[in-house]
């Protein structure tokens, strides 16, 4: 799951009772914006409750389940969801599917206080687990045999575990970085962040940046300036000194901040620029390249193929049989 691949990926979400909308959202909508993105499945999905019935959340919206959760040999990995009254899910008979079904699955991963329903089954015995701050006390109390960790979502061998709704959307956007690179990881969170610009009206937040988690206004300055310098980007050196610091210190503090060096944040937007042109324009390659700073259209293929596991000309392609197969005869 958490390794480089271009194969679909299958996931069984296990939705308990008084879940939070926002807590299902958080595991899904990363997926479909990462399929729409692609413009491929990548992802699929799959709503699992404890009798197959329409499981109540919150919001008094109940969501439909496409079966009921039973212990096979299937090796999908399994998310356990779970946020309000997780203790009455917690039977018997539940804790015993998931201690049998976690003999297959590949990955079986804690969703906020779904993280209680693997420690009650013993899944996570002898290894590190995060939970919502709120519960963290009561957490590590409850399980010393667990190493409780305050941390927004853990992966600790073939479990995974999450401290809350927006901590789980960090996790998904770190399974699509794993699988299908940075590029389409960055464009995705685009979908799901966003900073509040000042009400100055010559001020406006950029397409790019409203994806980043970055909190040191140097680095958002380093990212502005990325941006503006597409079509001729600026070495590191010469962005650096444009900040006000030095090129290694600047290194650091996009490494702190958005947790990639700088390089690969600048190759991410000026490839990701490039395959919406790609996918929205009938633009040369050629034009491409020189529009988003390759020195060549071979050049431009070769990066385009190693962060999207296909050439441009398979992308148009791909794409254009896709849109010829959706038109009625």
């Amino acid at each position: 799951m958490l390794q480089r691949s271009t194969e679909r990926l299958d996931i069984d979400l296990l939705v308990l009772p008084d879940t939070n909308l926002i807590l299902i959202a958080s595991v899904i909508e990363p997926l479909r914006g990462a399929n729409r993105i692609a413009g491929s499945e990548l992802y699929r999905w799959r709503l699992l409750t404890p009798d197959g019935a329409p499981v109540p959340t919150t919001s008094a919206i109940a969501i439909p389940a496409e079966g009921t959760f039973r212990t096979t040999t299937e090796d999908v990995p399994l998310f356990v969801l779970a946020s309000y009254s997780w203790r009455q899910s917690a039977t018997p008979s539940i804790k015993m599917q998931l201690s049998q079904a976690a003999r297959h699955r590949s990955i079986v991963a804690g969703i906020e206080s779904g993280t209680w329903l693997l420690a009650e089954a013993s899944l996570l015995d002898g290894l590190s687990a995060t939970v919502h701050w709120e519960d963290y006390e009561d957490f590590a109390l409850a399980y010393p045999e667990v190493r409780a960790v305050k941390d927004r979502f853990v992966v600790d061998g073939k479990r995974l575990t999450t401290s809350g709704s927006l901590p789980t959307v960090d996790l998904m956007l770190e399974v699509i970085r794993q699988r299908q690179g940075y590029s389409l990881a960055l464009e995705v969170s685009r979908l799901f962040r966003y900073e509040q610009p000042s009400f100055h009206a010559d001020e406006t937040l950029s397409a790019a940046s409203a994806g980043l988690p970055a909190h040191d206004p140097r680095v958002t300055q380093a990212v502005h300036l990325m941006e503006e310098h597409i079509e001729q980007p600026l070495i590191l050196a010469r962005l650096a000194r444009r900040v006000g610091v030095s090129a290694r210190h600047l290194q650091d503090l996009f490494q702190q901040s958005i947790g990639a060096p700088p390089h690969v944040h600048y190759l991410a937007l000026r490839l990701n620029t490039a395959r919406r042109k790609v996918i929205e324009t009938t633009a040369s390659f050629a034009d491409i390249a020189a529009a988003t700073g390759f020195n060549s259209a071979s050049a431009f293929a070769r990066s385009y193929r190693a962060s999207f596991s296909e050439s441009p000309s398979e992308t148009r392609r791909r794409l254009r049989r896709r849109i010829t197969s959706s038109v009625p005869t």
